[in-house]
């Protein structure tokens, strides 16, 4: 009961401290635009838990999974952390799940060493899920993980690969390649260069291309099927790449790589725009209205999850387009002062938007200060609108990690204090 209490107070804590966040940049026109704050980006702590994030209890296990979770305790206890409690669905797409995707994999790699394969028996796929769910949980993980991330049996089988021995694949691709382009990654240059995932997906090809099971490929044919048995080869691939390196390291090296998917596509769902577009269509007749409809519809984004910057700028891209199609022809991003961080999770008062930054950043716990995590408080970067020949060129100065890359002793910020203000309400 107690534990069910606290979790209750911490989701209405939640609740209220997303709540308390202003849109004083979605004003009338008529008012001055806020200064320029010329602050360095403060990291940005979440609340402190009301209650620890380990020991919530003994994990519950099948005893039918054949992994050691033994070789993957580092990279289960970040993935914990990453996906705690209540903060899991907001941080889902830009920490949580990429980050079990990846412990996933790595627990699957490291079991090759005994099993000789990099799958799991399609009969112990759904023990293995429940028992990392288990795992995971119990050091305070959300309990419906694998809903939230839609982890499926096939993230542990073999799926439609035809070959998932460990001898067999390392007789198919070349493995000095692969370790090469794979083994030390720029996760910034990887993703414009791809020199990893050429190597994957060359690996890929070659194992897919293997008619083991006697149905006909046509390699020539680039078919959905054909694909689809290239993805789940890809995803062995990453399993084998990962039993070759440290579990932790591996973890940057797999995140590093999503990343580039990650941060390509909007993950927010857009609502209906019927009332912005009857304020805001045309020659607009009311700028205080059409601001009103923009602020009112920006915050039921808001309310989905944190988000990247370059994620960021896809979903105020995607806005901005279906806008114009219908019939929003001027920039009410610039009108109304819609800024990047206007899309992501609010998580304080006034000018406080938390946008994630485009590289892998994981979730920080420590008994002073609890579960935390930072952003760029300061990224006033304006939300994109698609000139007449639909291009808009993702601005340079979209940092790939916070510009203060650790906590700072003896600098001080009014969100911060507020945080702790509405925590002591609670206590």
């Amino acid at each position: 009961m107690e534990y069910q209490w606290l979790s209750i107070r911490f989701a209405l804590l939640l609740l209220l401290f997303l709540k308390i966040t202003s849109f004083d940049d979605l004003r009338s026109p008529v008012e001055s635009p806020p200064a320029f704050d010329p602050q360095p980006d403060l990291p940005l702590l979440a609340p402190s838990p009301l209650m620890p994030y380990t020991n919530v209890g003994m994990p519950i296990l099948t005893g039918k999974c054949p992994l050691n979770f033994s070789d993957g305790e580092t990279v289960l206890t970040t993935t914990a952390i990453d996906c705690w409690g209540p903060l899991a669905p907001y941080l889902a797409n830009a920490v949580c799940c990429p980050q079990l995707d990846a412990t996933i994999k790595i627990l699957l790699g490291q079991s090759s060493f005994s099993s000789g394969t990099l799958a799991i028996n399609e009969n112990h796929a759904e023990h293995c899920l429940s028992d990392i769910a288990q795992i995971l949980e119990a050091e305070g993980s959300n309990s419906q993980l694998l809903k939230i991330c839609s982890i499926h049996s096939s993230d542990v089988a073999q799926a439609s690969c035809p070959v998932v021995d460990v001898n067999e694949i390392e007789n198919i691709i070349n493995i000095p390649t692969i370790i090469e382009s794979c083994e030390k990654i720029d996760p910034v240059k990887e993703c414009h260069h791809k020199v990893c995932q050429s190597a994957i997906t060359e690996a890929a090809v070659k194992i897919a291309s293997r008619n083991i099971s006697g149905s006909n490929m046509v390699r020539d044919s680039i078919s959905l099927a054909r694909e689809s048995v290239i993805d789940d080869c890809k995803k062995i691939v990453l399993r084998w790449l990962a039993s070759k390196l440290d579990p932790t390291y591996a973890s940057k090296v797999l995140r590093g790589i999503s990343s580039c998917k990650i941060n390509q596509v909007c993950p927010l769902v857009f609502p209906e725009t019927k009332n912005v577009t009857k304020e805001c269509g045309n020659r607009i007749s009311n700028q205080t209205a059409c601001c009103g409809e923009i602020k009112n519809y920006v915050t039921q984004l808001q309310d989905q999850s944190f988000i990247t910057n370059l994620q960021a700028f896809n979903c105020a891209y995607s806005l901005a387009a279906n806008l114009q199609k219908d019939n929003v022809s001027t920039n009410v991003y610039d009108i109304c002062r819609v800024k990047l961080k206007d899309f992501s999770l609010q998580v304080g008062s006034q000018d406080s938007g938390c946008l994630f930054p485009s590289l892998p950043l994981d979730v920080t716990y420590d008994e002073i200060s609890g579960i935390g995590f930072k952003c760029d408080l300061n990224d006033n970067v304006a939300a994109p609108w698609p000139s007449l020949n639909g291009y808009s060129a993702a601005p340079s100065v979209l940092p790939a990690l916070p510009k203060a890359a650790s906590d700072q002793s003896g600098l001080r910020s009014t969100l911060l204090v507020s945080s702790l203000l509405v925590i002591n309400l609670f206590i």
